[in-house]
């Protein structure tokens, strides 16, 4: 008997109970698409992050305060991240770290940061702003643009000058309509003169710069917080491709500027990161963490969505019995007029595998137009959300869907091969 005719047999006992067969591969649906939905939304989740890193400048550094660990294997975002939970303070990070960096050979300029929040008043209004203080070269490194108005100097931050740069919904929130230039402003108990109004630009990995107000630095530390230390600073480079090599040079200049004596780690052949009370990371790092994250959030999400097949795979498995004990008087007669155990065994299988194909089919379309659907929601909502599925989806679904079909159809089709012709045909 050829494996065609086995195929219209299989393909005829699916059609005798379209119901039947229906509810089975609906099972199968649910799973498959939730796996194209889950590539779709990672995809989605990679490019999103991509672009909010790419926002922030793809040529630059960042240098932040981290917790010293003496712990091995600790990583140092892990350190940097527990030392803020636990309100551990690191004061060694200054501006003076800043301009000695400003000197390596493919460094062009920086800039520090420190920031804090206080209530901001202007006539019978108020509000709570994050107040971020920076050098006047912020404004040519970063992303962000003046919409009216200027950035402050050099000068105005050496002379602790009572300046501010408003963002777009700071400007809404206290002016409305009015014009903002020219006007002061008081934040906290000292009076600030509005120089500049920053151009709408929104949340960039959950900061939201349009509610800040940008301050000489020199005034936020010595006039309002009294403060010598700096949060975090930013470098640009002259050539992106030398970026690791540039870091190794800032690491090594800042351990000599906080007299930090680092053990060589055998393990990973550099020096270790352990007693640093700073972390220097590029935007490849940035973006290798980030892709670690969602890569285990994507799988993740498909050992769930394994989980679901396994269900469904049950249930073909369940209604496989059914059907057999439904036909074994036809396997019987089969078997008694010459079929082999193998081709009842095949046929069998091939019915299994039929209706996890048929569900993969559909799935994947169902999951191609849920994930376009939540592309335009998350489109409507205001992310830049782009509708991608990468092809692994689709291989995955597929070999998920076969792989299924043969893992819960071959006990019952081997349990309808192995039945005794005469005691089949006596069955009722």
């Amino acid at each position: 008997m050829f494996d065609l005719t086995l195929f219209k047999i299989s393909l005829q006992g699916l059609k005798a109970n379209k119901l039947r067969t229906g509810l089975t591969v609906l099972g199968v649906v649910i799973g498959i698409a939730a796996i194209i939905i889950v590539f779709s939304a990672g995809e989605a989740v990679r490019s999103l992050i991509l672009q909010e890193v790419e926002s922030f400048g793809t040529n630059i550094i960042e240098t932040e305060i981290k917790l010293p660990s003496s712990q091995k294997g600790v990583q140092a975002e892990q350190q940097s991240a527990m030392g803020l939970a636990t309100g551990a303070q690191v004061t060694t990070l200054t501006l003076k770290d800043m301009e000695d960096l400003e000197g390596l050979p493919n460094v062009t300029q920086g800039y520090g940061a420190v920031m804090s929040q206080k209530q901001v008043n202007y006539g019978s209004k108020r509000k709570k702003a994050f107040l971020l203080g920076t050098n006047a070269s912020f404004i040519d490194i970063d992303k962000s643009q003046i919409g009216a108005g200027r950035f402050f100097s050099s000068s105005e931050n050496d002379a602790m000058t009572s300046v501010a740069v408003i963002g777009s919904e700071i400007k809404e929130d206290l002016f409305g309509e009015s014009y903002a230039l020219g006007r002061s402003i008081k934040i906290g108990t000292a009076k600030f003169r509005i120089v500049g109004v920053m151009q709408e630009r929104g949340s960039v990995m959950t900061m939201d710069f349009d509610s800040y107000i940008y301050i000489p630095i020199k005034t936020l530390q010595k006039k309002m917080m009294g403060i010598d230390h700096i949060t975090y600073m930013v470098h640009e480079l002259k050539d992106p491709e030398q970026a690791e090599r540039t870091a190794d040079r800032a690491r090594a200049l800042l351990r000599d500027n906080h007299d930090i004596n680092a053990p060589y780690d055998p393990e990973t052949g550099k020096l270790s990161t352990n007693k640093d009370d700073f972390r220097v990371v590029t935007m490849q790092e940035m973006l290798d963490i980030l892709n670690t994250v969602t890569n285990a959030i994507t799988f993740l999400l498909l050992g769930i969505v394994g989980i679901s097949l396994i269900v469904g795979g049950v249930g073909i498995m369940n209604i496989m019995y059914v059907i057999i004990n439904e036909r074994t008087q036809e396997i019987g007669l089969r078997k008694a007029v010459g079929a082999k155990r193998r081709d009842v065994l095949i046929q069998f299988l091939i019915e299994s595998v039929l209706i996890t194909v048929l569900g993969g089919i559909i799935g994947i379309i169902i999951g191609i137009a849920a994930s376009y659907a939540i592309t335009q929601g998350a489109t409507a909502y205001g992310l830049s959300w782009d509708f991608s599925i990468p092809a692994q989806a689709y291989w995955t679904a597929l070999i998920f869907s076969v792989v299924c079909g043969i893992l819960f159809g071959l006990y019952p089709a081997k349990k309808a091969s192995d039945l005794d012709p005469l005691v089949a045909l006596r069955r009722e």
